[in-house]
């Protein structure tokens, strides 16, 4: 039965797909983009991408990948509650549950290792040459450097609807800087896609930017916030994920306990709404009910959604367009309840700014080495310092912008276990012989 929520345009790829049509017979686009991610070694190198803590430190802690897999589950759900709630959809007009699957498998593809202390990291060394932001990379991962090949890397090829589903941001880096400026400051912290990117915002948007930028301007509405209902739903299951399994995490850890949580509420002004909730989450901490309640409290986030119809300058080309998700008050103000404790008492831990303070003088130096070779060194004394594909695309890169962006591809292509190995490899003198690393 065909679905009439998506059309040609919501499937269009920018270059024409190469796949066999025998298999495009059995598979739908959404799933053969959902394949590629999952089979991809984009995706599986976030196996050792720090999402708190630092991967491999303990078994248990959630990496970007288990991160990536449960965000993609919840996407998932969300959209399967909507197909069999919400009264405008039906069996022939519904939300492709594959695709939100593969928005949420893709949508922190694009970050560096040692989690968000290593987005900073690479945006302050990349600020003359075009900043660094986690999903800007996503979005160069599927539309550049997906397959890596030495004589230049090739893009996944995604679907129209994918690529639209993974830009949570579309203000470009440049229109960034200006704003900063204004407010005195020097580059922008984050969400923002490249400047070289615009043509992929372009295609996303159907050649409609320009009206898109109008309508939110006479809106008063970020372009940042205008996004298809595919990408609200992975923001919502994002928010959903980390909010929730970061607390689980942390008391697994050690880092949060009762006490700590109780004098961090002292000092709180916390309205009758968050009070009940931080009473609720210490009493199943006492008790030791912590995970089974918060895994409860996922299935809760779920069903706290609802379809609301809008009107926008895309509605006419997709019905992506059509509706915004609407996410329960209350349940909005617990995941905002949860994320304060955890940055208020995790991520501005001592513990925590030790590790990251580490995390970043490792790229930094990483960084500052390779620009030293690839960059600043005549052609005749490079050292291969990094895997063909980077090295060989930098000597070709029309100019030093382009090779900068290329290099700090590499960099944020590091797993944390390999950005250590190959910081050791450069600076530790005592990590073993010459022939111990090679």
């Amino acid at each position: 039965m065909d679905n009439t929520f998506y059309q040609a345009f919501d499937t269009d790829r920018r270059q024409e797909p190469s796949s066999n049509p025998q298999f495009d017979e059995i598979r739908s686009a959404f799933q053969i983009d959902r394949d590629r991610i999952v089979f991809s070694y984009a995706f599986r190198r976030l196996q050792s991408k720090t999402q708190v803590f630092q991967s491999g430190e303990f078994d248990f802690y959630r990496t970007r990948l288990t991160h990536s897999i449960e965000v993609a589950k919840i996407a998932r759900s969300i959209a399967d509650l909507l197909n069999r709630s919400a009264p405008e959809l039906n069996d022939e007009f519904h939300i492709d549950t594959d695709l939100v699957e593969a928005i949420g498998m893709a949508h922190d593809l694009g970050h560096p290792p040692f989690g968000h202390i290593g987005e900073r990291k690479l945006n302050f060394l990349m600020q003359e040459h075009g900043g660094f932001e986690g999903n800007a990379q996503t979005l160069r991962i599927l539309t550049r450097l997906f397959y890596a090949r030495k004589d230049g890397s090739k893009g996944m090829n995604p679907s129209r609807a994918l690529l639209d589903g993974i830009l949570k941001y579309k203000v470009l880096q440049m229109e960034k800087v200006r704003g900063r400026e204004q407010g005195g400051y020097e580059y922008p912290e984050h969400h923002f896609l490249y400047n070289e990117d615009r043509p992929w915002l372009e295609f996303a948007l159907g050649g409609r930017e320009k009206e898109v930028r109008e309508f939110c301007r006479k809106s008063h509405l970020s372009l940042n916030a205008f996004r298809s209902i595919e990408c609200q739903i992975m923001d919502w299951a994002d928010d959903t994920a980390y909010s929730i399994n970061d607390i689980i995490d942390s008391i697994q850890a050690g880092y949060l306990n009762p006490q700590r949580i109780e004098r961090w509420a002292e000092v709180q002004q916390l309205d009758a709404d968050e009070q009940a909730a931080l009473e609720e989450l210490l009493g199943v901490i006492v008790r030791q009910r912590h995970e089974s309640f918060l895994n409860t409290q996922i299935g809760k986030f779920i069903h706290a959604v609802r379809l609301v119809e809008t009107h926008n300058p895309m509605r006419d080309l997709s019905n992506r367009y059509r509706f915004e998700l609407e996410v329960d008050a209350l349940r909005q103000k617990t995941a905002r309840l949860y994320k304060r404790i955890a940055v208020d008492l995790i991520f501005r831990s001592p513990q925590i700014h030790r590790i990251e303070y580490k995390g970043g003088l490792i790229l930094e130096q990483l960084f500052n080495a390779l620009v030293d070779n690839y960059i600043h060194s005549p052609g005749a004394d490079r050292l291969n310092l990094i895997p063909a594909p980077f090295g060989e695309q930098i000597r070709k890169a029309d100019d030093e912008t382009e090779a900068m962006r290329i290099l700090c591809d590499s960099v944020a292509d590091m797993t944390d276990a390999l950005a250590i190995r190959t910081y050791k490899q450069l600076f530790d003198p005592d990590f073993g012989s010459i022939l111990d690393i090679v």
